[in-house]
């Protein structure tokens, strides 16, 4: 069984060890190697990131939301990380993290989160739409990774209970 706890600067070796599992599937992100500490936080909500932590403390993945815009309008709209360990994979933990992600951010007066996926993603995918996220677009051919043209899902997930009037 695993704990959500607010990811604090300490847990940020097991966060970017996760992330860099990720980057290694080369099916988790454009990137090809994780930033620093300081980048990665000011990218990054600071009231709106967590962990899943075992009981006996391990970390079991992470989750994260990153603003899409500066711009006042878009202050309730905010894109989604969600990275899973190796040995976790396939347990639910990416789905207890994305639902406490979703149950905090309307709390925080966010009303879409969105996400990007690349569609050979299939468990990402899924996690998603099981969570109330749609394809909302498909981004062909945006990005090269190590030379090959990347196509990328476009999810969205609007609240029910946060900016509805």
């Amino acid at each position: 069984m695993t704990k959500i706890e607010i990811l604090q600067p300490a847990h940020w070796p097991d966060v970017r060890r996760i992330y860099l599992e990720g980057i290694a599937t080369g099916q988790a992100t454009f990137q090809t190697d994780a930033p620093q500490w300081e980048d990665w936080d000011k990218s990054h909500l600071s009231d709106l990131r967590y962990v899943a932590l075992t009981d006996d403390g391990n970390m079991a993945g992470w989750v994260a939301l990153s603003p899409v815009s500066s711009r006042c309008v878009y202050a309730g709209v905010a894109e989604v990380s969600v990275y899973v360990s190796e040995e976790f994979r396939g347990k639910k933990v990416g789905q207890a993290l994305l639902q406490h992600l979703i149950t905090e951010s309307e709390k925080a007066n966010l009303w879409t989160l969105q996400a990007g996926i690349f569609p050979e993603n299939e468990a990402s995918v899924k996690l998603h739409e099981k969570l109330g996220f749609r394809i909302i677009g498909y981004r062909e051919r945006v990005a090269k990774q190590y030379g090959v043209w990347r196509n990328v899902y476009l999810l969205e997930r609007r609240s029910n209970a946060v900016g509805i009037d």
